[in-house]
C-alpha cells in the first residue's frame, strides 16, 4: 500500500509505510503554487530546471538525493531505474536531458516521466507497458502536448494514469489545462478525486486502465 500525494505541477510525494520518496520538487513561490510540506527519505530529480530541483525544501538530515541518476539502484525499501529520455523533439539540444524514474515496491511499480519533451522510443515504451501508475506530463510547451501524453497512455495501457505538469489555479507557467487532454482521451474511465491524496493498494488496482486526476494542492 502506498499513498500518492500530488504538490502540484510535477511534484509529487509516495509514501512507503514512512519511507517517503518525493520527485521532481518546486520551491512553491516561484511557479505560484502553495509550497510542498513534505521531508523526504529520498528525492528524485529528472532534470536540473528551477521547477523541478528545489531538494532543499523537502531535503531533511539523511536524504538520499539522486539527480538526472541513470541505470538501476537497490535502496532496500524501494527499487529505482532511471531512463535516459530529452526535454525536447531535437535529442536534448533545445532544452537538455530528462529521465523518466521506474519505481518499484513490493511488486508496485510506478513511472514518473519528468519533462518528457518527445514521444519515446519502442525500447523505452517497452519498460513502461508493465507499469501500474503512469505520472505523465499532459500540459505541453515546455513537455510533450496533450495529444502525446494521450499516445502514450494508448501504447503502454499502465493501469492507473495520472495526469501532471498542466495550467491550475495560480500557475504561472503557459501550460495546457486538464480538460485540453481530456479531450483526446477515449474508451477509458476518469476519476476526478476531491483530494490531492489517494492511497493504492497492488491487490486493489483497477482491472481496466483508468485516468486519476488528483484535486490541486491549496
Amino acid at each position: 500500500m502506498v499513498k500518492i500525494t500530488w504538490h502540484g505541477h510535477a511534484c509529487f510525494s509516495i509514501d512507503y509505510d514512512g519511507y517517503i520518496v518525493v520527485l521532481d520538487p518546486h520551491d512553491g513561490e516561484s511557479i505560484g503554487l502553495p509550497r510542498p510540506d513534505i521531508k523526504a527519505d529520498l528525492v528524485l530529480v529528472s532534470h536540473d530546471h528551477f521547477d523541478h530541483n528545489a531538494v532543499e525544501v523537502v531535503k531533511k538530515d539523511g536524504t538520499r538525493v539522486l539527480k538526472m541518476f541513470r541505470g538501476e539502484a537497490d535502496l532496500g525499501i524501494v527499487k529505482v531505474k532511471g531512463i535516459k529520455t530529452y526535454h525536447d523533439k531535437v535529442g536534448g539540444r533545445r532544452r537538455g536531458e530528462n529521465t523518466i524514474y521506474i519505481i518499484e515496491n513490493g511488486g508496485l511499480k510506478i513511472a514518473h516521466l519528468g519533462d518528457l519533451g518527445h514521444i519515446p522510443d519502442g525500447d523505452t515504451l517497452k519498460l513502461l507497458e508493465n507499469i501500474d501508475i503512469l505520472m505523465i506530463p499532459v500540459g505541453g510547451v515546455y513537455t510533450i502536448g496533450p495529444d502525446e501524453a494521450w499516445a502514450i497512455v494508448e501504447k503502454t495501457r499502465p493501469k492507473i494514469t495520472i495526469p501532471m505538469h498542466y495550467w491550475i489555479k495560480g500557475l504561472r507557467l503557459p501550460l495546457h489545462t486538464i480538460d485540453d487532454f481530456l479531450a483526446y482521451v477515449k474508451k477509458i474511465k476518469v476519476n476526478r478525486l476531491n483530494s490531492n491524496q489517494v492511497v493504492i493498494e497492488k491487490q486493489a488496482l483497477p482491472e481496466e486502465p483508468c485516468i486519476m486526476i488528483l484535486k490541486p494542492p491549496t
